[in-house]
């Protein structure tokens, strides 16, 4: 089956973490250091201007947004007025700059960590996840995950982890007073390299898994940032369904008004030197047979 891909936005510098929230997609642009809203059709908002690099976003209870800033290693909450303010310091929990996060229904988000410098070139070294309660406690609930990226929660209170290093998606069951347990692979891409060279990594991933998002079938879409697709897979690590795309993709999200358009952060690739001077990321669209399920 051939899609078509529909360019929704261009003209970015490195789009990351969609969330469809009240007919929009919310999305972070790395080097502009701004979260921008579209309707899908053209319309744009500026949201927030998040001087220390935007990255992972949700909503807390209420509606306000979280945003993950990821150079002063802080999650900011905005306000009903637009307006910004810390909820959480993070910067005695994490390695290297936090990411992607996750927010469940009762305001705890969960949120991964590079654990490296990445883009100076550091030696690949394993990371923690981190909970934020909605009064703004940090607590280490997880350790040793091979860049903790993408995330999604399935209902039932699974929290499933891409780990792009690894090769893998990791599934926790989240309890009720948000402690993760029963620490479980959910997708295993090939074999996990035993390095520590990010080059070497690169060329042995089979999928490099950024991104995700979950459907009403409980599979998931997954980014793979190294071979310009994203992939449909099921608990187990089947791949059901590709969509190749032509350039990088880094993140994906189901909306739209019957929660069947795939939503892509495409570039050309991820490095931050290529992709801060330039204005070449765009964000995609292409319509899918089963709606959006689980959150975000």
């Amino acid at each position: 089956m051939v899609r078509k891909l529909s360019v929704v936005l261009d003209g970015y510098s490195y789009l990351e973490c969609p969330r469809w929230r009240d007919g929009r997609l919310w999305v972070s642009d790395f080097y502009t250091n701004q979260v921008v809203a579209t309707d899908g059709r053209g319309s744009t908002e500026v949201i927030a201007e998040v001087p220390g690099q935007p990255s992972g976003l949700g909503f807390l209870p209420d509606g306000r947004a979280l945003i993950v800033s990821m150079r002063d290693h802080r999650i900011l909450v905005r306000d009903d007025a637009g307006q910004l303010s810390e909820h959480a310091d993070l910067s005695g929990a994490v390695s290297g700059m936090p990411n992607d996060m996750v927010v469940d229904e009762s305001g705890r988000a969960f949120v991964g960590d590079f654990g490296f410098d990445l883009m100076g070139g550091a030696p690949l070294r394993y990371a923690t996840l981190t909970r934020v309660d909605p009064d703004g406690t940090v607590t280490t609930v997880a350790e040793d995950l091979g860049f903790p990226n993408g995330m999604v929660i399935l209902p039932g209170g699974v929290l499933l982890v891409a780990e792009t290093f690894a090769g893998r998606i990791t599934a926790f069951d989240i309890g009720e007073d948000g402690g993760l347990s029963n620490r479980r692979v959910w997708a295993q891409f090939g074999e996990t390299p035993q390095t520590d060279d990010v080059g070497d990594a690169v060329e042995r991933l089979q999928v490099g898994p950024d991104g995700i998002c979950a459907d009403a079938e409980g599979a998931i879409w997954v980014a793979d940032a190294l071979h310009a697709r994203v992939i449909r897979v099921r608990e187990g690590g089947e791949i059901v369904d590709e969509i190749p795309t032509g350039t990088g993709v880094f993140a994906c999200m189901l909306g739209g008004e019957d929660g069947r358009t795939l939503f892509l952060c495409a570039a050309p690739s991820f490095a931050e030197h290529e992709r801060r001077p330039v204005r070449e990321a765009q964000l995609l669209a292409v319509e899918v047979d089963v709606p959006h399920g689980g959150l975000p």
